[in-house]
């Protein structure tokens, strides 16, 4: 579940809590002598943490991908015929 930063407009004070992306933001401070209004706040980072294979460029490609790249995209491809030969 996402966890989520609200800021009371009463007592100022910054407080997170988890909550189900489906579930109806907070509008009260949970302060039971504050009771003050509550706006979400935007968080500044992601929080998401990718483990285990497949997530990183070099992942899962076959032994021979760097020479057919070097093959499809040259690093100085002719410009007069535009085909990707070296001259």
């Amino acid at each position: 579940m996402p966890i989520y930063e609200y800021e009371c407009a009463k007592c100022k004070k910054i407080f997170e809590i988890s909550q189900g992306i489906k579930d109806k933001p907070l509008t009260a401070c949970p302060d039971k002598k504050c009771k003050g209004e509550v706006k979400r706040l935007i968080g500044m980072g992601v929080g998401f943490i990718f483990k285990g294979p497949g997530f990183y460029a070099t992942d899962n490609r076959s032994p021979g991908y760097k020479e057919k790249a070097k093959k499809e995209n040259p690093s100085n491809p002719c410009l007069s015929c535009k085909e990707g030969c070296r001259h």
